[in-house]
């Protein structure tokens, strides 16, 4: 507008009206993206919260979206995901009338030329890779959209013990660093219930699968400063299949195989072998697969008891079998099975286990040693009084050959070789039937510690079937 004064000096006037004229002709000649830009950041100061009266909250909408989860270290205990994260706010300064400007309702403005509000992730720990988005949309209206895509690296207390069936509840708190609730608060863009839900942008092809995200406003008081923040809940769940196929199942299996190793004949070498085979090959079963089980300093997932367990269930089958082994083992110096094991082992035990073969465990089968004992003393009569009658037949029909003396002594060493080998004969026999004993009792022990080892064996493994099922189930 041209001054009063030179309304009246025609020489002046004109040139500014010219002026004026041309300024106006330029700025209507230029694009009105520039225009709007140029007049949009006159005087604006990006350092002062964008309201005209300063006790007026700016609100600070959020939204997030679960892109992916690229990492769960469980024992830095340290979750990577990837979001979606979307802020909405109004800035009081940067508004216009859109007919003004050819009915421009929206504009893209550098993000480091305006005001943006301090909303931090309280868990960060480390400073993820993402992209860097230069732009943010304004409205006509004021209100600024900043949408970027995250990669959040954060704290999260995760819980490894019912790992492979393991839920973890992480979240991400954003919250104002500096700003108190009085000048800047946060709420929620959209419903709860839709948050919760969506999974529209999940990449669901990985290890986790996220189950929902729980949003949850809190407004707390620190140094007599109220703040805002607004956490969201990521419950995440892994898939058990791949860790069931490689670590649970082979396990099964050298159980089953240890199991069926005591149909082998306890009196046999076979069977030791056999066991130790297995044992050894359990421990390089979980050398390769102590890498693949989370580990914390603060405890131990379930499965790695399971582990143990089956080693230690490993063990004591070995030692049942060389104890049972050492028992029927056949050995010149052992001595008879005594009575009371007879009675227990043989009579007791067989009708407790529903032996269906009791003959072959039975105590009248066995001799006793005094049985024995008479045995060998009648033979023994028997054999002396057979040699005496002979060495007097001997002694008529060659008595006019032989002398009477030198008969005698041949007959009586001929008598003296045969009762030794009758001897012998008679003792291997005792050996072999006390040998026999041992092996009957070992039979009988070998089927109840078997029995024992089995019931074991099937409660543990139902227990843990029950626990990770209904683990699984919840």
């Amino acid at each position: 507008m041209v001054p009063r004064k030179f309304w009246t000096q025609p020489n002046v006037i004109v040139p500014a009206l010219f002026m004026i004229s041309a300024v106006y002709g330029m700025n209507k000649s230029r694009p009105v993206l520039m225009r709007l830009s140029d007049e949009l950041m006159e005087g604006y100061k990006k350092g002062v919260r964008p309201v005209h009266n300063w006790r007026h909250t700016t609100t600070v909408c959020i939204d997030v979206m679960v892109y992916a989860i690229l990492g769960v270290d469980e024992k830095n205990q340290v979750l990577t995901t990837y979001i979606w994260y979307r802020q909405f706010w109004k800035d009081e300064f940067l508004t216009w009338d859109p007919k003004e400007y050819e009915n421009v309702s929206q504009i893209s403005i550098p993000t480091e030329t305006i005001w943006v509000p301090d909303i931090l992730i309280n868990e960060f720990v480390d400073v993820g890779k993402s992209p860097d988005i230069p732009y943010v949309y304004v409205n006509y209206e004021g209100r600024v959209q900043n949408y970027k895509p995250i990669q959040v690296v954060t704290a999260c207390s995760l819980n490894i013990y019912n790992f492979p069936f393991d839920l973890q509840n992480c979240s991400l708190t954003f919250t104002s660093w500096l700003h108190t609730i009085q000048d800047i608060n946060v709420s929620l863009w959209r419903k709860p219930e839709e948050v919760k839900e969506d999974k529209s942008v999940f990449m669901n092809k990985g290890e986790w699968e996220l189950l929902y995200v729980l949003p949850q406003y809190r407004m707390f008081v620190e140094n007599e400063d109220s703040f805002a923040e607004m956490k969201f809940h990521v419950v995440i769940k892994r898939r058990p299949l791949f860790y069931a196929v490689n670590l649970l199942l082979p396990s099964m299996f050298l159980m089953v195989m240890d199991i069926i190793g005591f149909y082998l004949p306890p009196d046999s070498g076979e069977r030791v072998s056999f066991k130790i085979t297995l044992l050894l090959g359990y421990s390089v079963f979980l050398i390769i697969v102590s890498d693949t089980l989370p580990a914390t300093a603060i405890g131990t997932p379930l499965i790695g008891v399971y582990f143990v367990v089956c080693m230690a269930l490993l063990v004591i089958s070995l030692t049942e079998t060389i104890l049972i082994v050492r028992l029927v083992h056949k050995q010149d110096l052992q001595p008879h099975v005594p009575e009371w094991v007879k009675r227990l082992v043989l009579e007791k035990i067989t009708f407790l286990l529903c032996i269906r073969d009791k003959k072959k465990y039975s105590v009248s089968g066995i001799h006793s040693p005094n049985m024995s004992q008479e045995m060998e003393n009648s033979s023994t009569a028997k054999l002396a009084h057979y040699n005496s009658e002979n060495t007097k037949e001997y002694d008529r029909s060659i008595g006019a050959i032989v002398p009477t003396q030198e008969s005698s002594i041949v007959v009586d060493n001929i008598l003296h070789e045969i009762v030794s080998i009758r001897q012998y004969l008679e003792k291997r026999d005792e050996y072999r039937d006390i040998a026999r004993e041992w092996l009957q009792v070992g039979y009988v022990l070998d089927v109840l510690l078997f029995r024992i080892y089995l019931v074991a064996v099937l409660a543990y493994t139902v227990t843990l079937a029950t626990m990770w099922s209904y683990w699984q189930q919840a």
